[in-house]
């Protein structure tokens, strides 16, 4: 593996300042690990999501990283934050889990544009956006009794490193500040306030306020899209909205229609 000083723009992530930062009384974050290198910090943390909620992991490099529907997700090492967390929200109905994504996508978009000064756009059901391009995507899975929460942000990828001619990346978004310390210190705290106040309505969307800030964050709302569903079936029409359940509201030629995210292959806008 190459010396993580190897590339000065790229630094490594500072563990024990991380971990002064986030591991306080009371809080959520209970330990916070930042690992060289590993294959999906995913996949690594569904290992142990039976020991405790609040699991961070932080890889440098990620080499097998996934997206929802096993799409693979890389980048060079240190050029971004590849993170998982665990999470329990025992007390809320499983029906509502399906929020998690949603809700780890409000804190991205928030704690982005707060440190970075880059207003990313939020796109159902699981990435971030900037302009057309994305710049990060969540994928939640079951694990356990629980819940792991991964989330993957290309923060100094140069033009030529994208994975896809689509994605983008915070510094070729024009931020103000590109150091992974900060960004991941807030986007861990913008995810356990959002968790905490979901958590303690009950996973209530509406209470919260997280469906108002989802909606307001959301680009594919007021878009007209087509929505890929298995066994080659689509459905076409302007997307409304999003629902208590957290689905996506498409207004068909047969009518309103919610989809969840389980069910979609891909969502597409297409013209407006």
């Amino acid at each position: 593996m190459d010396s993580p000083f190897t590339d000065l723009d790229r630094p490594p992530l500072r563990e024990a300042a991380l971990r002064k930062a986030l591991l306080v009384p009371g809080g959520l974050w209970r330990e916070v690990d930042v690992v060289p290198e590993t294959g999906s910090t995913n996949a690594d943390l569904a290992r142990r999501a039976e020991e405790a909620e609040g699991l961070v992991l932080v890889a440098e490099s990620q080499v097998a990283g996934k997206g929802r529907l096993d799409r693979r997700w890389s980048a060079p090492p240190r050029s971004g934050i590849a993170m998982s967390v665990t999470l329990a929200p025992t007390e809320v109905p499983v029906a509502r889990w399906g929020w998690l994504p949603l809700l780890a996508g409000v804190a991205a978009a928030s704690a982005v544009s707060r440190v970075t000064g880059v207003d990313a756009r939020l796109k159902w059901p699981n990435d971030l956006l900037v302009g057309e391009r994305k710049l990060a995507g969540i994928l939640a899975e079951r694990a356990g009794a629980g819940v792991v929460l991964g989330i993957g942000l290309n923060v100094s990828l140069r033009e030529e490193e994208l994975p896809v001619p689509t994605a983008t990346s915070l510094a070729l978004a024009g931020a103000e500040n590109t150091d992974r310390d900060p960004i991941l210190r807030a986007l861990l705290r913008e995810l356990e306030e959002w968790y905490t106040r979901w958590r303690l309505t009950g996973g209530d969307a509406r209470t919260s306020g997280l469906l108002t800030a989802y909606t307001d964050a959301c680009a594919t709302i007021g878009r007209r899209v087509r929505v890929e569903l298995p066994a080659d079936r689509t459905l076409e029409g302007p997307a409304t909205g999003i629902d208590e359940d957290g689905r996506l509201l498409v207004t068909t030629s047969e009518g309103p229609t919610a989809v969840g995210a389980g069910d979609v292959v891909h969502v597409r806008p297409t013209a407006d």
